[in-house]
């Protein structure tokens, strides 16, 4: 395990090798961190967006930089492929430019008409945000969180996943070398366990989580309690519907990438391959023809397209999934097993043969694992899509344009894409639905969720404050 007694620890899961070793945050530390964030958000609040714009756009130089040292510290503490890794900081730099160069659009003052001399709409900041964010993506899943939260006057804390300490002591200094206030932005190294008191804070106005839905549902009911703002973006158990008239070539194509991006690891990795009847077994040979040619091993090295998995116990986990599943009559025609020898390497694997009973199916299988389920007709696969407790994102292949946008509006998810992969974008809503959780990230959707939406109606000093032709005025 990541944390040891009051040890953080840092494991290379390639190598099982520790990296560094960390004292956990005492209560004293902690309140510190938040008194140094809720101090400097209370000066923080009255920036322009110009002057919150101005280090924003510095942490995004400060990330390109940077960007060679802190890609390999996220593949030596989690495994990301190294060329993946870069993509992600790469794309944490434009989501603060893309946030210090919208914000002030974003939440701008909205007018509206009523009986009033003037009525609008205002976005003022909450407070300090308290963000827990998971090892996956170490650094994407901070700053697409942090870069809004900060632009829109906010202050964060952030209880980073155990497992990646170095990565969250490091988005910290990239707020610090980007020059926001001391303070504004704080990492506090604790186990889950220490969550709960943070969240119960009277400093901490809301919380974002990004992590499982057990977690999720405990991180809502502490929140409840204290009637604290949530955004939750939980689970994924996303399906990719092939239609029989798809492009077979593109969509086994993408297929590939879809599944085993991050070694699988990705709440919007499409896990459920749901693929009609007509095109199954083309579907299926070429799938696997296109798998077998990725390479497993040391994520440093290029020529590698999957890494370890992130931890021991996740290892464990996809193997008895995998095993269940093929007790309940799945078929593994490729891959199926983990690596032999040092770290928690496990095989592309795809599996056939299931159907919804099958735990490959129901469950939200975190690694390097496909389920084909075949369908008879586009109704079936639509029923199929949707029968999950999951709602987070979603794809459907066709050459039906009119009928796949159809079919998207009547999929359970936050994001439906037709011929493209599933993936997260500064312009565009991010979250769940159902299981999924629920608020959004990104776009102007995300940057107002941690506001205070705030009605205000100005009057002629001498004016009446309800008129009489609007009795419901004052309800």
């Amino acid at each position: 395990m990541a944390v040891t007694a009051s040890r953080i620890q840092s494991i290379n899961p390639a190598s099982g090798e520790v990296l560094e070793s960390f004292d956990e945050f005492t209560p004293q530390q902690i309140d510190q961190a938040l008194a140094e964030a809720d101090a400097a958000q209370r000066e923080w609040r009255h920036k322009s967006f110009a002057e919150r714009a101005g280090p924003m756009r510095k942490a995004a130089e400060v990330l390109r930089k940077h960007r060679d040292e802190y890609a390999r510290l996220i593949t030596l503490e989690m495994g990301k492929p190294i060329a993946e890794a870069e993509a992600e900081i790469e794309k944490c730099a434009w989501n603060c430019e893309f946030y210090a160069e919208n914000a002030e659009h974003f939440l701008a003052d909205e007018h509206i008409k009523t009986t009033a001399q003037d009525s609008y709409v205002a976005y003022e900041p909450l407070g300090v945000v308290l963000a827990i964010m998971p090892w996956n993506f170490p650094f994407w899943q901070v700053i697409r969180f942090a870069a809004p939260a900060l632009m829109a006057g906010n202050g964060a804390v952030l209880k980073h996943a155990s497992n990646v300490p170095q990565c969250a002591l490091a988005v910290e200094q990239v707020f610090k070398e980007a020059g926001f206030p001391k303070g504004l932005f704080r990492t506090v190294l604790v186990s889950g366990s220490a969550a709960e008191k943070i969240i119960e804070d009277p400093r901490v106005k809301a919380v974002t989580l990004t992590g499982s839905s057990d977690v999720g549902e405990r991180v809502a009911a502490a929140a409840g309690r204290s009637l604290k703002k949530q955004v939750l973006e939980l689970g994924g158990s996303d399906p990719f519907i092939v239609l029989k008239d798809a492009d077979l070539p593109a969509a086994v194509e993408v297929a590939v990438k879809a599944r085993f991006q991050n070694t699988g690891q990705s709440c919007i990795c499409a896990k459920r391959f749901i693929v009609e009847e007509a095109v199954a077994d083309e579907f299926e040979r070429r799938f696997k023809e296109e798998a077998a040619k990725l390479t497993v091993g040391d994520p440093l090295e290029r020529d590698n397209k999957l890494g370890p998995l992130a931890r021991g116990d996740l290892l464990d986990a996809l193997e008895r999934q995998v095993e269940e599943s093929v007790k309940q009559g799945a078929k593994v025609v490729l891959g199926g097993q983990r690596k032999a020898g040092r770290g928690y390497f496990f095989e592309p694997t795809i599996l056939t043969g299931v159907d919804r009973q099958t735990t490959a199916f129901r469950e939200e299988t975190f690694g390097p694992v496909a389920a084909v389920v075949r369908a008879k007709d586009h109704q079936e696969a639509l029923r199929l899509a949707n029968d999950s407790e999951y709602g987070l994102g979603a794809s459907i292949w066709t050459r039906d344009l009119e009928l796949g946008q159809r079919l998207a509006r009547q999929v359970e998810s936050g994001a439906v894409f037709i011929n493209g992969l599933v993936a997260s974008d500064p312009r565009l809503p991010f979250g769940g639905d159902k299981g999924s959780g629920y608020g959004r990230e990104l776009s102007s959707f995300g940057i107002k969720e941690f506001t205070n939406i705030q009605s205000i109606s100005v009057w002629e000093p001498t004016a009446a404050a309800v008129p009489a032709s609007s009795p419901k005025a004052a309800e």
